[in-house]
C-alpha cells in the first residue's frame, strides 16, 4: 500500500512511524489561515486545504493530513511568528486550562474520513523568567501554543490523547483506518 503523509512536522512523522512503517512525506503549499466557526470547523477546514493541495492523489491509497491548534476563552493559539509572541501565548496559558484540537483528514482508494479530537491541558504558573528560559531552551516557534508538551516542563496535567497534544491523533488514526483497511 502507498502511502503519504502531507505534513512537514518531525512530530507527526515520528508518530505515524509507530503506526506505518513505510510512507512518504511530502508538503504541498496551501493556505493555511481558514478560521471557521467553531475550533473542530477551522483545523478540519485547514486539514482539508492540505489534503486538496495534495498533488498526485492517484498515485497513494493512503493519504493523511493533520491541522493542530490550542485554544482558549474564544481565542485560537497557532505557531508564534517570533519570541515575544511565543512569550505572550505561554503567559496567556499560564495557570489556565486549555483545549488542544486537531483536524485529522484521511484519504483512502477515494473516500474521505475527517474527524477532529480534543483534550484539555492544565499549564502550570510560570513565572517571566520561567518563560524566557523555556523559549530558549526549547525554541518553541514551530508548536501551536507554542510549547511542546513532551518537554515535561510547562503542562501540569492533561485530560485526553497524549499523542494528539504532540499533534497528531493517532488513536483517531488507528480507528479511522481499522474501519477502511480491510
Amino acid at each position: 500500500m502507498k502511502v503519504l503523509l502531507a505534513s512537514a512536522s518531525p512530530r507527526r512523522k515520528e508518530l505515524l512511524q509507530e503506526i506505518i512503517s513505510d510512507f512518504d512525506i511530502k508538503v504541498f503549499p496551501c493556505d493555511e489561515n481558514f478560521v471557521g466557526l467553531t475550533p473542530e470547523e477551522t483545523v478540519l477546514g485547514v486539514a482539508g486545504e492540505k489534503m486538496n493541495a495534495v498533488i498526485g492523489k492517484e498515485n497513494y491509497d493512503l493519504i493523511i493530513t493533520c491541522d493542530t491548534l490550542v485554544y482558549m476563552n474564544n481565542k485560537y493559539y497557532g505557531k508564534p511568528t517570533d519570541k515575544n509572541v511565543a512569550f505572550r501565548m505561554l503567559k496567556e496559558l499560564s495557570g489556565n486550562i486549555h483545549k488542544v484540537i486537531s483536524g485529522l483528514v484521511v484519504y483512502y482508494k477515494g473516500n474521505i474520513i475527517s474527524s477532529a479530537v480534543t483534550s484539555e491541558v492544565k499549564f502550570k504558573n510560570l513565572t517571566d523568567n520561567e518563560i524566557y528560559s523555556y523559549i530558549d531552551k526549547y525554541n518553541p516557534l514551530d508548536k501551536a501554543g507554542a510549547y511542546a508538551i513532551q518537554d515535561s516542563v510547562v503542562v501540569d496535567s492533561y485530560q485526553g490523547s497524549y499523542n494528539n497534544i504532540v499533534g497528531f491523533p493517532t488513536e483517531k488514526l488507528k480507528e479511522i483506518l481499522s474501519k477502511v483497511i480491510r
